[in-house]
């Protein structure tokens, strides 16, 4: 089997723009982290940025330019840049103000016009500016507040799509700016429970598709028009669509989440008649999907639990797809394992859905039990190197998507707010009861893992059900919800009120619902890691729980790196980190460790 260090140098590839001729702007990490690659039909990958931190861009239209944004040390405060599509361009500062955000660029069919928001006015609200590329001028479209993102021009360049959170948790509005006029039209009547995507133009700028939960428990695919304001559902699913499209209205593609597993379908964009099924690589998730101009070509990144991130290459006309690039691995897929999608009944008979990974031995298996972040997010099938060199070493990994998960409708994903936050705690809890009663399991061997929302809940089963656990390891995790709401950043604080519950209003919850209050009940060994210039969840969060672990005599170690935001984004930390997460699971269970 390959060693853990193969499987993290495995590289990803993830396309961020593609031309009509099938020439794609790819990020791909083969550097140690993600750079932009150039990918012509037939050539050969061609580097264009070196630059250290993670990039991200696409094509400025009618030129050979790039739009670049990109920032420092995983800070999240992006600046924007512009770049010759050339090997060794050096980056043109374009809006760049080191302490603000600079977020959702967004560039007009004609490439004259750039949108984007920023918390320039109080550095908390996130309003939409509008910049003329040619003459540098700028203007604030929108500053209703709040956190807002920018979806997108009309194809006439007169409306212009703001996204924007209420204070409602799962629920945002979608404005239309006009751009002449300065009017703003909110797309749909006020309500508190609904999600609005961004629009897929018509060509004549006269209507648009956008999907939305308005009224539904999952979301659709809905025709706004814009004269009179009247909009109706046109496609709809028992899963969750999305769509995209051409900028000349022609081709409609629907992504649909299908319990997690993906499924691409292409329409006629007017008539709505479906045209086929895209045949995809394998059974697992697409991201990153990209449409060209004209809508002849499509890429999309795509990765299942035994495929690594790719981009590919769609021909919307025949429906066949290629690879843009190959992720270089000595990794054979034969080593590899697939899971399966279980459920489990949990203490109110709320059916929880699971992935499952189990190593090919039939004894009862160690388990890692993965639990994602968010919470507003869905584990779904994809490439994950630690679970296949776990499973590989014998470990069972279980993923489960508790209550207050996407991709199950926005009932499943309400069953968690505020003071319902320890719900979610009783779902693992069922979880492990479930694995107990399983001969496939060795369920008192089980080891909790988790970052950012799933670090927290690492922490809070330790916590609150003390004797279930092995072991516990918390990536960039919350340790109290109230430091962690004094402390975030000011832009993020009311859109994590909204899901986990206000410091004004319900401090005592968020007080009773901490990890760090009941640390005392805490038995279990636990490893943390954490980046310093987090913006989301401060570093503090994990310092504050190692100190007050650590002094009651349990075995607590934490690493800290000095290059890094919320997350591990670059290849070397990877290699560091987690062969001490490995080393600390073998210890922790009286395991020998192999090589890794």
């Amino acid at each position: 089997m390959a060693s853990l260090r193969e499987l993290l140098e495995v590289s990803w590839a993830l396309p961020a723009d593609v031309r009509d001729d099938g020439t794609a702007l790819v990020r791909w990490n083969v550097p140690g982290s993600f750079q932009l690659y150039l990918v012509a039909p037939g050539g050969a990958p061609v580097q264009l940025t070196d630059l250290g931190e993670p990039v991200s861009g696409t094509f400025v239209p009618g030129s050979d330019r790039i739009l670049l944004a990109f920032d420092e040390g995983g800070n999240e405060r992006a600046q924007l840049y512009l770049l010759d599509a050339r090997p060794d361009a050096v980056p043109e500062p374009l809006v760049v103000e080191p302490e603000l955000l600079h977020e959702t660029p967004r560039l007009d069919n004609d490439g004259h016009h750039l949108a984007y928001a920023c918390n320039r006015r109080n550095g908390r609200d996130l309003d939409v500016y509008l910049r003329d590329l040619e003459t540098g001028a700028e203007r604030c479209v929108f500053d209703l507040g709040g956190y807002c993102a920018v979806a997108g021009f009309s194809p006439d360049g007169r409306w212009l799509g703001v996204l924007q959170l209420t204070p409602n948790t799962g629920d945002n509005d979608l404005h239309l700016v006009d751009l002449v006029g300065g009017t703003v039209v909110l797309v749909a009547p006020e309500e508190h429970d609904a999600v609005f995507g961004a629009p897929v133009w018509a060509s004549d700028s006269a209507s648009f598709l956008f999907p939305t939960s308005s009224g539904r428990d999952t979301t659709a695919i809905a025709r706004f028009v814009t004269a009179s304001g009247e909009w109706s559902y046109v496609i709809e699913d028992e899963w969750d669509l999305d769509c995209l499209g051409d900028r000349d209205g022609r081709v409609l593609a629907v992504h649909a989440n299908v319990d997690g597993s993906s499924r691409l379908e292409l329409y006629d964009y007017d008539t709505l008649e479906r045209r086929r099924t895209v045949e995809l690589p394998d059974r697992g998730m697409l991201e990153s999907i990209v449409m060209s101009s004209s809508g002849a070509c499509l890429a999309y990144g795509f990765s299942s639990p035994v495929s690594p991130w790719n981009a590919w290459l769609l021909d919307t006309a025949t429906g066949r797809s290629h690879g843009l690039t190959e992720s270089p691995t000595g990794v054979s897929a034969d080593e590899l394992v697939a899971p399966t999608v279980e459920r489990f009944s949990s203490f109110d008979d709320e059916a929880i859905p699971f992935i499952v990974y189990h190593p090919a031995s039939e004894a009862p298996a160690p388990v890692l039990l993965d639990i994602h972040g968010g919470p507003e997010a869905q584990r779904r099938p994809m490439w994950i190197p630690l679970v296949q060199y776990l499973v590989a070493q014998g470990f069972a990994v279980v993923q489960p998507n508790v209550r207050g998960s996407t991709g199950y409708g926005k009932r499943f994903e309400h069953l968690d707010d505020g003071r319902r936050r320890l719900d979610t705690v009783r779902d693992v809890a069922a979880l492990h009861d479930r694995l107990a009663a399983d001969r496939r399991f060795a369920a008192d061997q089980t080891v909790l893992y988790g970052g950012s929302y799933g670090g927290y809940m690492v922490l809070a089963c330790l916590a609150f059900e003390p004797e279930r656990w092995a072991g516990g390891v918390a990536v960039v995790p919350i340790s109290s919800f109230v430091t962690f709401l004094r402390n975030t950043s000011e832009y993020r604080r009311a859109f994590r009120e909204r899901e986990y519950g206000s410091l004004e209003r319900d401090f005592d919850f968020l007080v009773e619902a901490s990890p760090i209050t009941h640390v005392d009940r805490i038995r279990a060994p636990l490893f943390l890691i954490h980046g310093a210039n987090d913006p989301r969840v401060p570093l503090s969060e994990a310092e504050q729980i190692h100190r007050a672990v650590s002094q009651r005599g349990i075995r607590s170690e934490l690493l800290v790196y000095d290059d890094e935001g919320h997350g591990l984004q670059k290849l070397p930390n990877r290699l560091d980190a987690y062969p001490r997460v490995v080393s600390f699971i073998d210890e922790i269970l009286g395991r020998a460790t192999d090589t890794i």
